[in-house]
């Protein structure tokens, strides 16, 4: 799998998909919905997934002597690299957030979603999102990304919408919360961003394997 992973980071993936890791720096955007960064992110990785199928990657990963499931592996390792490095820029700068501009004016004035583990949870959602609905309905003919990316448009402008009306609501103003405040609430809302980014991107990979050994490339 690791030889398949480099295999993808040197031939196969866009620059744009390590370029748009920058992106994450919206954390700092006040005024401004952030969970955009993540949505960036995910465009890195479908471009990746479009130079794949201009450039017969799939038939090409086919022809080597690996399994076709560890084709999909492969595509599935990167795209969770490339996740996972933007997760990780985004939690150290919201950490930078909370621990150094907590009360800064311009933050404490935004009327938008406060970057915090709340916003970091719902970060994991679009991800498992993004594998579940964009990965696996790719492979589903491994050719068409569409209407499996216009219909993660749609689920991620309604994650993004209901993130952002969550704390306007009466008695759920916490979940904005600044700082290191309300923790047990956020530290919730992080562990069910973990538990649905595990869950959606196993059940698509599994899905994508299995429609991916029936195609005839």
């Amino acid at each position: 799998m690791l030889k398949m992973l480099k295999k993808e980071i040197k031939l196969s993936a866009s620059p744009l998909s390590f370029i748009f890791l920058a992106f994450s720096l919206m954390v700092f955007i006040p005024g401004y919905p952030i969970l955009m960064g993540v949505f960036f992110i995910c465009f890195g990785i479908f471009q990746s997934v479009q130079r794949c199928r201009e450039n017969n990657d799939l038939v090409y990963s086919a022809l080597l002597p690996v399994a076709k499931r560890d084709v999909v592996r492969g595509k599935y390792a990167f795209a969770l690299a490339i996740e996972g490095c933007g997760f990780v820029l985004m939690t150290v700068f919201t950490l930078v957030r909370m621990a150094c501009m907590a009360d800064a004016p311009v933050y404490r004035t935004n009327a938008l979603m406060n970057a915090n583990f709340v916003f970091l949870g719902f970060a994991l959602l679009i991800f498992g999102l993004f594998n579940l609905i964009f990965l696996g309905g790719f492979f589903k003919t491994s050719y068409y990304f569409g209407k499996p990316f216009v219909t993660f448009l749609i689920a991620f402008f309604l994650t993004v919408g209901v993130g952002e009306a969550l704390h306007h609501i009466p008695g759920l103003e916490a979940v904005n919360a600044f700082g290191f405040t309300e923790m047990p609430l956020q530290l919730a809302f992080l562990a069910g961003g973990v538990v649905l980014f595990i869950l959606f991107t196993a059940i698509s990979q599994a899905g994508a394997i299995r429609h991916f050994e029936k195609i005839d490339l």
